[in-house]
């Protein structure tokens, strides 16, 4: 079972509560980002590039609790930077799972083995681990090798113990469909409840900004990983956001579905794009001019981006919102995404999208071409933090 029974059953219910009510936005997600601070830096990525003392700023476990209180989300995800570097990240996650808010807590897993103790295994806490592919596609985005072994360990331990673990995935153009598919195989060997994956979102502040996928291409290379897909794959996503992917669904987004609070506040208007903060989530809804945003709304910004935390919202609110998206929800389910169309329909076929084979940026494949210069030890990176 990729989603709990528990946990699908508090999302339904909650969507349900919000059309009674007649609310017209609602968060379902709240993205806690309670640091920036890394101990890696990959290409593609664009939440970490601030300056030093910036990075050495932190939620205190009191911020956290007071933002999801005001929220009112089901689930919390928390990304960053590496919220294992944070010094108080037990008591977070301890003061959230008190709280039971289905927890997702994104690590690289360089630190996951050595923490693990901290926690507790609960259904109201999964791992989230951020994996980008077969080994050499990981090492090479996340621009260190050696990388994917510890998070690989580190899975197989966390599992081992009875936690709940997950896996994320970035996809770029030059993805090649047929590593990704073996890329699957091996995280379910490894135990894990579930995978959800994303196309890459084009941060103005990443490194590599060549290698993001246009709306057309993202359509292609979803429909070539997922047509056909393999009984053993388990994904702890919708099943209407992955068709939505494959371009067999229509969707506008719905920002406000996975809001982001940060040090500096409320983030406006989503998780990717930063055009100011609100004091509050209330003045964040009321005072936002969301028709600015979405694929419809003409916004450039938008224009190419059908990431989960935009979209997946949509999805959901759709499968649970509606009795025909019900029922399209359970057919997904009962008889998985994309076995509608053979793997290689409307003339596809599984090479790579965009000339190399990665599912990385082709500036990350070679730590030492420029792209990628952060080498530091992470003992170092975590005694830096813990020490501010």
């Amino acid at each position: 079972m990729p989603v709990p029974i528990s946990q699908a059953y508090t999302v339904a219910t909650y969507v349900l509560k919000q059309k009674l009510q007649g609310r017209k936005r609602y968060p379902l997600v709240l993205m806690l980002e309670p640091l920036f601070r890394c101990n890696l830096e990959c290409a593609g990525c664009g939440k970490i590039q601030y300056p030093e003392h910036i990075l050495k700023k932190r939620l205190t476990p009191e911020q956290c609790f007071r933002a999801v209180d005001e929220c009112g989300a089901p689930m919390v995800s928390i990304p960053g930077g590496e919220p294992l570097i944070h010094p108080e990240i037990q008591q977070i996650v301890e003061g959230l799972v008190a709280r039971k808010k289905y927890i997702y807590l994104c690590t690289n897993a360089i630190l996951l083995k050595r923490k693990l103790d901290l926690f507790k295994p609960s259904k109201y806490l999964t791992f989230s681990v951020h994996m980008d592919g077969i080994q050499e596609d990981h090492d090479h985005a996340v621009c260190r090798e050696g990388v994917y072994d510890v998070a690989t360990e580190a899975i197989r331990e966390a599992v081992k113990r009875g936690f709940r673990v997950t896996t994320n995935t970035t996809l770029f153009d030059g993805a090649d469909p047929v590593r990704v598919r073996a890329f699957f195989d091996e995280m379910m060997k490894l135990g894990v409840e579930g995978m959800m994956m994303s196309p890459g979102y084009s941060y103005s502040k990443a490194p590599d900004q060549e290698h993001f996928l246009p709306r057309s291409r993202t359509k292609e290379l979803f429909t070539r990983i997922l047509s056909n897909p393999k009984k053993e794959w388990h994904f702890n996503q919708s099943p209407l956001f992955l068709e939505y992917l494959m371009g067999r669904q229509d969707y506008e987004c719905t920002p406000w579905g996975m809001p982001t609070y940060n040090i500096f506040g409320w983030q406006k208007p989503c998780y990717l794009l930063n055009e100011g903060y609100s004091a509050s989530f209330e003045e964040l809804l009321a005072e936002t001019e969301w028709q600015n945003y979405g694929q419809f709304s003409g916004n450039p910004q938008c224009a190419n981006c059908m990431v989960h935390s935009g979209y997946e919202a949509t999805a959901v609110n759709d499968g649970f919102g509606s009795l025909k998206g019900f029922a399209r929800m359970v057919k997904l389910t009962l008889l998985g995404i994309g076995a509608s169309k053979p793997a290689n329909g409307n003339g596809h076929s599984l090479h790579p999208i965009h000339g190399n084979n990665s599912t990385v940026p082709a500036k990350a494949q070679g730590c030492g071409s420029g792209s990628c210069n952060h080498h530091h030890d992470e003992e170092e990176e975590l005694e830096t933090v813990e020490k501010s």
